[in-house]
């Protein structure tokens, strides 16, 4: 039996990037599957993966629009996907932004816009799910944060790094209030991956040398790598963790920015 099977699962921002990733993998796990997207504009791409999951899976899959910022927007969301699929079981709250702008630059729409998806659709798309989930005593929140959430990871993001800062902390918030309920609610962390909210930045070879020379691991991370940390956060096999930060991220977070220098004797050891 797969790890996700018979599973309803909805996943914001789910039709590109991370977030197609994600569907992909739970869709493989055996749920059934809501794909978020949130304007006409993305309703194409939403529709191509939802044809890829029906050709490659055995579940029922479904695209839903919602600006998951916008609570009446967020309710008629999942009212539809509870008509379709069912109550939603398994929440991936992945829809977010990184404009890259320094502070002096950003103004108050942009900050607005910011919070918007990457937090308050995090509380308004959890507390609608959480009361279905509470009846039914089960249920799982995963919110996708950052590396940001927990470090100053570029000068010209402010707006971005403090909205994740707090996605993290309110996913332990989450965590200890419905706890109770037998709902597990946890954040994944990527590093840079290269997706489309990244890809212009990384399209400069020397700022994609930088990121690669930073990372411990010597290389990106991929899409797959976070729909693999989603699944098993999903599973039965991560039930008594609760209000964690996983971080996929090959170690970034927990490297000083030091010179490397004083590791060259280590190297030396090594060969």
């Amino acid at each position: 039996m797969k790890r996700l099977e018979n599973r309803v699962a909805l996943v914001t921002g789910g039709n590109s990037g991370i977030g197609a990733a994600i569907v992909h993998r739970l869709a493989e796990e055996g749920a059934d599957v809501a794909i978020n997207y949130k304007s006409a504009e993305n309703l194409a791409q939403a529709n191509a993966l939802k044809k890829e999951l029906q050709e490659s899976y055995n579940g029922n899959f479904m695209v839903v629009q919602a600006n998951v910022g916008i609570k009446q927007e967020v309710d008629q969301m999942i009212d539809e996907v509870e008509s379709t699929l069912g109550p939603v079981e398994v929440l991936v709250n992945n829809a977010g932004i990184a404009p890259f702008q320094p502070f002096l630059n950003v103004s108050e729409d942009l900050w607005d816009e910011t919070y918007r998806t990457n937090v308050k659709s995090i509380f308004l798309t959890s507390q609608r799910v959480a009361k279905k989930m509470i009846e039914k005593q089960y249920g799982k929140i995963i919110n996708i944060a950052s590396t940001a959430s927990v470090l100053v990871t570029s000068p010209v993001v402010p707006h971005y790094i403090s909205s994740k800062a707090a996605a993290n902390q309110l996913t332990k918030a989450l965590a200890i209030e419905l706890g109770r309920h037998n709902i597990n609610v946890n954040a994944v962390g990527p590093s840079t991956v290269d997706t489309d909210m990244c890809r212009d930045y990384l399209a400069d070879p020397e700022i994609r040398e930088q990121e690669v020379q930073a990372n411990p691991m010597k290389r990106l991370g991929t899409e797959k790598q976070i729909g693999d940390a989603v699944v098993f956060l999903a599973s039965d096999e991560a039930m008594q963790i609760n209000g964690h930060l996983l971080m996929v991220d090959g170690g970034l977070t927990v490297k000083a920015a030091q010179p490397e220098d004083h590791m060259q004797e280590a190297r030396e050891v090594i060969k």
